[in-house]
């Protein structure tokens, strides 16, 4: 069953001796079905009148998170614990092929709040461009 949610996006992201931290706080809804907790949102971009809607679905066993967005770019990121997938990702200048190898996937998942962590490398023509972490929490609107 849908429930709608506050959800707190955090975004780590590390590059040689760079590090970068973003984190973003929305209302959104999570769901699950059979194998996926599902997780929506719309991510609101400066200088456009629409906004991005995300939808993750995130294994329930935490093998697979698969990150789709879609709008004036539209992406499709899948993270798999120690494979390595290419993706799509769009942005303002263009569509980039990128390598995505995951690291680790958790969930902690109950009724009213909880989070799900996962992390994985980005690679650009085979050369490892970042190291990036996503934590999301969530907690349950009555």
């Amino acid at each position: 069953m849908q429930k709608k949610a506050l959800i707190t996006i955090i975004g780590r992201q590390k590059f040689d001796s760079d590090n970068d931290k973003i984190e973003m706080k929305t209302v959104g809804t999570i769901d699950c079905d059979e194998d996926n907790y599902i997780i929506r949102y719309n991510e609101e971009l400066e200088n456009s009148t629409v906004p991005i809607r995300a939808r993750l679905n995130i294994a329930k066993d935490e093998s697979r998170v698969e990150m789709m967005k879609s709008g004036p770019y539209s992406s499709c990121l899948i993270i798999e614990k120690s494979k390595r997938h290419l993706c799509n990702y769009g942005t303002e200048y263009g569509d980039m092929l990128m390598g995505i190898f995951g690291k680790n996937i958790e969930n902690e998942y109950n009724e009213n709040e909880g989070s799900f962590n996962f992390s994985y490398e980005i690679d650009i023509n085979g050369a490892v461009s970042s190291q990036n972490e996503v934590t999301i929490l969530y907690k349950i609107n009555e």
